[in-house]
């Protein structure tokens, strides 16, 4: 038997889900089962905008805005959304990703930080017909959330989270908020 070197950079490479840091929203370290997951090389991400792994600038943009506003008090931050594979034969796929991370200053929340990322793909299919907007609801309907606080973390009326609610349940074939959630999860 072999031994390996047991060292932080040995441990960031080869840990069971992908780990990414960052500085100002840039990838600056990404380690090997967050490559496989995007599908990219490392040239192809280092030093490069975390936009680049998201469906749409806009998702990109409004997503930075959601982690500002709702870090704890460490500075932690934890969702489920739609993220974009970049390379390899299957770029261009979008899929749902659990992301979880820490800013190293929670006063300065794209300062720093340290972020994993979890394809959830293999027990969640995402629906390809959804809007970017739809997309962002659904992932917090997955969470619980109600529609008036859909709406204040989203920076919309109550009133529209339901209708994209409503457009959600048509699109799933739901009759029921629960119903659509089942169905969220189990595509």
């Amino acid at each position: 038997m072999t031994a390996v070197a047991l060292d932080y950079r040995t441990a960031f490479d080869l840990a069971p889900i992908g780990l990414v840091l960052s500085r100002e929203r840039r990838m600056v370290d990404i380690n090997r089962q967050a490559l496989e997951m995007f599908g990219a090389g490392r040239d192809a991400l280092i030093g490069r905008s975390f936009e680049l792994l998201y469906p749409t600038p806009a998702e990109f943009e409004r997503t930075g805005l959601r982690i500002a506003a709702s870090l704890d008090a460490t500075g932690r931050y934890a969702d489920e959304r739609v993220m974009k594979r970049v390379a390899g034969a299957r770029a261009g796929e979008l899929f749902w990703c659990h992301v979880c991370g820490r800013a190293l200053d929670p006063a300065l929340p794209h300062a720093a930080g340290i972020w994993s990322f979890e394809d959830l793909s293999s027990r969640r299919q995402l629906a390809v017909n959804l809007t970017p907007r739809e997309r962002e609801i659904a992932a917090l309907l997955v969470e619980g959330l109600t529609s008036k606080l859909i709406g204040r973390r989203l920076a919309i009326s109550p009133r529209t989270v339901d209708v994209y609610r409503t457009r959600l349940m048509r699109k799933h074939g739901a009759t029921t908020t629960p119903d659509l959630v089942h169905k969220l999860l189990s595509r």
